[in-house]
């Protein structure tokens, strides 16, 4: 693919990729290692996170119409060797993290949304958004459901960089709820909370 054209996006804005039962088949063994190869570089490049993630879906029965997506992200990838989230050495590294909810934020269902975000140096790193699995009673629930999640994101975020020799302690979550912040205390101090 070294003689291929480069293209502006890992994806076409036209592109509607599915299940395309009457497409050829292409070998899966490859497909699968293109995904898994593509996967392992989203940790640099979050800019290629969507097209890898849609052309993940279609792993078990891989058409030529998928293959040619893959391509395409190839492609794009050539063209953009020098972007990428970059960390300069010796710098002061720290790891924080802001969570959010929106109490009962789905009228539909009532579910809350849960947001966070997380952030390495200055530079961030994660982030989702997320309707609530249950619905909250009460806005220090679903506060602490959100605070629940970026936790969980700080607990993995913390094993990738051990991996990398980088030990981080005493990581911040933020937060705006008051109810949340007491609920923490209560628990820190040994309390039912």
């Amino acid at each position: 693919m070294l003689d291929y054209k480069d293209v502006a996006t890992p994806i076409a804005t036209n592109c509607y990729l599915d299940l395309d039962e009457s497409g050829k088949s292409i070998d899966q063994r490859m497909y699968r290692g293109m995904i898994g190869s593509l996967f392992y570089l989203t940790a640099s490049r979050p800019d290629i996170m969507h097209s890898v993630c849609l052309c993940a879906r279609f792993q078990s029965s891989p058409k030529e119409s998928h293959i040619t997506a893959v391509k395409r992200i190839l492609k794009y990838l050539k063209g953009t060797k020098g972007l990428g989230l970059w960390y300069q050495n010796g710098t002061n590294l720290f790891l924080n993290g802001y969570s959010d909810s929106d109490f009962g934020g789905c009228k539909l269902d009532r579910k809350s949304i849960s947001g966070t975000c997380h952030l390495f140096g200055s530079s961030l790193i994660s982030w989702h958004s997320k309707k609530q699995a249950c619905v909250a009673l009460s806005t220090t629930k679903a506060e602490y459901i959100a605070a629940g999640s970026c936790c969980a994101q700080f607990l993995w975020i913390k094993s990738q960089l051990e991996d990398y020799g980088i030990k981080i302690e005493n990581i911040p979550l933020k937060c705006d709820s008051l109810g949340l912040m007491q609920v923490v205390e209560k628990l820190r101090d040994g309390g039912d909370g």
